[in-house]
């Protein structure tokens, strides 16, 4: 599974249930009126969307394991994300739309555009990269946690 990365079928579920929330955050952040912020939302929306859940587990209820969960589902959404910036100078994956955004006159991919009117295309790889490396590694970071929480659970707490 692991071996396979984007086309394993974990990979092309997480992807299924993370593309509603990323079109969603187009929606909400469309009405900031600026054109960029507007492509950027629906990434932005990817990650903010989880983290929402984590703090609302981990401040009320206190469910350390519930929030590592979230949390771990945001970290999840770098590596969504990181796949969509690598693309953004080539245009090769088929988005939403059917096409890749490199269709003329109606094509458009956010990253491209992002990256272009920030002056960074040329830098999508370096910026993909990092983007999947803050992904890997609060995932693996994210694992541990909610470990932790359920060896502290079941050694300190079960019994109280």
């Amino acid at each position: 599974m692991m071996r396979d990365g984007y086309d394993a079928w974990v990979a092309q579920y997480l992807h299924c249930l993370n593309l509603p929330v990323h079109e969603t955050g187009h929606i909400v952040f469309k009405i900031f009126g600026n054109r960029v912020l507007h492509s950027l939302g629906g990434s932005l929306f990817q990650i903010i969307m989880p983290l929402v859940f984590c703090f609302a587990l981990w401040i009320k209820p206190r469910d350390i394991l519930g929030a590592s969960v979230a949390l771990w589902w945001a970290f999840e959404n770098f590596i969504d994300v990181a796949i969509y910036i690598e693309d953004a100078l080539h245009m090769k994956l088929t988005l939403i739309s059917g096409g890749t955004g490199a269709e003329a006159p109606y094509g458009f991919h956010d990253w491209n555009f992002i990256l272009s009117e920030m002056g960074l295309l040329l830098k999508y790889d370096v910026i993909a990269n990092a983007t999947y490396a803050i992904g890997y590694v609060g995932m693996w970071l994210c694992v541990l946690w909610g470990g932790w929480s359920l060896f502290y659970y079941w050694f300190y707490q079960r019994n109280s």
